[in-house]
Parts: structure tokens; C-alpha cells; sequence
């Protein structure tokens, strides 16, 4: 798998997951930490997305490319 492919997959990702399940994961009932569980839904794709952009960013060529100064 290229790294180009890898970096669109990885930027699907967040959309699915942080969107895409919301309305199945609708629900106030269980309690995940204290909060109800699309709150935690949404706090968990955000540290999540946080962390699948920060890999697209690290394994992006084009970041490589200006570090000769």
C-alpha cells in the first residue's frame, strides 16, 4: 500500500467514525465516565481525529520535502 492511499484511508476515517455513526450512536441512557454516550462519542473521535491527523501528517511525503534549510 502506497502512502498515498494509506493518507485517504486514514482521511476517511475520522468522517465515518465521527460522523457517519451518530445517529446509531445516538443514545443519553448509558453513562460512559460520567457522561452520557454521545458526548463520550464525540470527545473520543476528537482525541482520535487528533491523532489519525497527526499520522497523516507524519507519513505525508510532501512534509519531507522542505526540511533541507
Amino acid at each position: 500500500m502506497t502512502s498515498k492511499v494509506a493518507i485517504y484511508i486514514l482521511g476517511i476515517i475520522p468522517f465515518i467514525g465521527g460522523l457517519g455513526f451518530l445517529p446509531a450512536v445516538n443514545k443519553v441512557t448509558p453513562y460512559v465516565l460520567g457522561m452520557p454516550f454521545l458526548f463520550f462519542w464525540m470527545v473520543l473521535w476528537t482525541v482520535l481525529i487528533t491523532c489519525i491527523l497527526g499520522i497523516i501528517y507524519k507519513i505525508d511525503p510532501a512534509n519531507k520535502e522542505g526540511d533541507s534549510e
